[in-house]
């Protein structure tokens, strides 16, 4: 009963989303519904999206393991990415109406910087859609008793977001992502007051928890313990920052201030109700102490769900898994379109050249296929943690495409030449560490960053090779006029 309730649910799930499709009669309508997303909408496909696998089965397993410490990549770092984009990127970034992320180097810069961030910027969602589609396997695995392999959960999970996401893109993304978070936020919270009965109360599960340790924060007072913390920290409230599904979620709302405060209410949503899951899991600790033992040095992500299989009733079990698939599917759709729209118009229709607005829109729908088979065969073959999925992707974007960003919206003498140096710098420095010496005192993605920082500043400072960039200020004027000199290859 409760696999057949699954089925159905992933069936509603396809209706509305391709129902959604009608909306879509060009390729603005696919990537940005036509920038015209309610303040509501906004908030809850930002909700949705960042409330991912990772935050109600990755998140807490660390949790369980390392306490607050663990989290400071997410839901920390996550909120705030989520945070400063609404204060300082959502408004000068949708002045200029630009189709993708990925547009702003080509206009802030040159076509090799677009190309270059763009790449990053794909490759850093291999790891976060693998996430989801890891957590959907494992869903069809529980849910038949191993009667579906965990491969085969995957590709049926992934050939479910692709149906809808492919034919309706950004409105399909914005309606179910809708229908999604409020299946989510009912659904846990009921979940919650149910557990929290079963371990004795809410006071009960916090009063064990302070008193183990597992609410202290701060790292030891040690250059090591420091260091790490400050990197898992901007790795996401950093890396994740130029990233198409941010970026899109800004651009499809219907005026700048939908667009601030969409991201604002959104990442102040996530972080509060991330606390849920934390609080499920370590009263599975309480519930069902020998079961939480058995799986926490084996596959930790399995406590959340062997607690709601092993305690709590049928209709309980559709509530939570009903929010479970909710969680994945809404993050899923949206990290299979940002990637494919990035690839698409950064990088293929660079070398293509002119194309009519259907053929762009097709070709955008190949890409969305085909990345959803790229994803799926990593996560099948991934042996990493959801939660060391999702915190290792933003690590590319964080030393590569966030400097460049940052310092050409607000810092008038960026150049080229800077943006180049900050790329390469940046890259060069992150992979000698992560493959020299990953474990040393400066955390590799840590000290990409400041070399990008440090090539910016050198790089812009000495004399110039390339003629100078256009400028595109933080009020979102650029040489030429914002959608005129973003739209010069269409």
């Amino acid at each position: 009963m409760l696999l057949t309730f699954v089925i159905a649910y992933l069936a509603l799930s396809i209706v509305i989303g391709v129902a959604a499709a009608v909306k879509v009669h060009s390729a603005r309508d696919y990537i940005t519904t036509g920038r015209r997303l309610p303040i509501y909408v906004v908030f809850a496909a930002v909700f949705a999206t960042w409330f991912g696998a990772e935050t109600v089965l990755g998140i807490p397993a660390t949790f369980l393991r390392e306490g607050l410490s663990g989290l400071a990549s997410d839901p920390f770092g996550a909120a705030l990415c989520l945070v400063l984009v609404g204060i300082f990127f959502a408004r000068p970034l949708y002045r200029l109406n630009l189709l993708t992320i990925g547009d702003y180097y080509r206009l802030r810069y040159n076509r090799a910087i677009e190309l270059a961030c763009s790449i990053a910027i794909a490759l850093s969602y291999l790891g976060w859609v693998s996430a989801q589609v890891t957590a959907l396997g494992l869903v069809f695995n529980v849910l038949s008793a191993d009667a579906i392999p965990a491969w085969a959960g995957m590709a049926i999970g992934a050939a479910v977001v692709l149906v809808y996401t492919l034919f309706g893109g950004m409105w399909s993304v914005a309606v179910t992502t809708f229908v999604q978070m409020i299946v989510i936020v009912l659904g846990l919270a009921w979940i919650a007051w149910l557990v929290s009965d079963l371990a004795g109360g809410v006071a009960a599960v916090v009063t064990h928890a302070a008193e183990r340790g597992r609410f202290r924060f701060l790292p030891a007072p040690e250059p090591a313990a420091l260091l790490a913390f400050v990197a898992a920290w901007i790795t996401l409230g950093f890396g994740s920052i130029p990233q198409q599904d941010v970026f899109q979620r800004v651009n499809a709302s219907r005026d700048e201030s939908t667009a601030a405060w969409g991201s604002i209410l959104g990442g102040g949503a996530y972080f509060l109700f991330a606390a849920v899951p934390l609080f499920l899991a370590y009263a599975a600790s309480l519930v069902d102490p020998g079961m939480v033992a058995g799986w926490i040095d084996r596959d930790a992500q399995r406590i959340l769900p062997s607690l709601i299989m092993n305690h709590l009733p049928l209709y309980a079990q559709v509530v939570f898994y009903g929010a479970l698939l909710s969680v994945v599917m809404s993050t899923a759709s949206a990290t299979l379109l940002a990637p494919s729209v990035t690839i698409a118009e950064n990088v293929l229709r660079g070398f293509i050249g002119e194309m009519t607005d259907r053929a762009f829109l097709w070709m955008t729908r190949a890409v969305v296929a085909c990345f959803t088979l790229l994803v799926t065969l990593y996560a099948v073959t991934s042996t990493a943690p959801i939660h060391a999925m999702v915190e290792n992707a933003y690590k590319v974007t964080l030393v590569t495409a966030f400097v460049p960003l940052a310092c050409g919206l607000y810092w008038k003498r960026a150049t080229t030449q800077g943006a180049a140096l900050a790329l390469a710098c940046g890259l060069v420095t992150w992979l000698a560490l992560e493959s020299g010496n990953p474990d040393g005192l400066w955390p590799p993605q840590l000290a990409g960053f400041l070399a990008a920082l440090a090539g910016m500043v050198a790089g812009s400072l000495l004399p110039q090779r390339y003629g100078a960039a256009p400028g595109v200020s933080a009020g979102g004027s650029a040489a030429g006029g914002g959608r005129e000199a973003a739209d010069t290859r269409r």
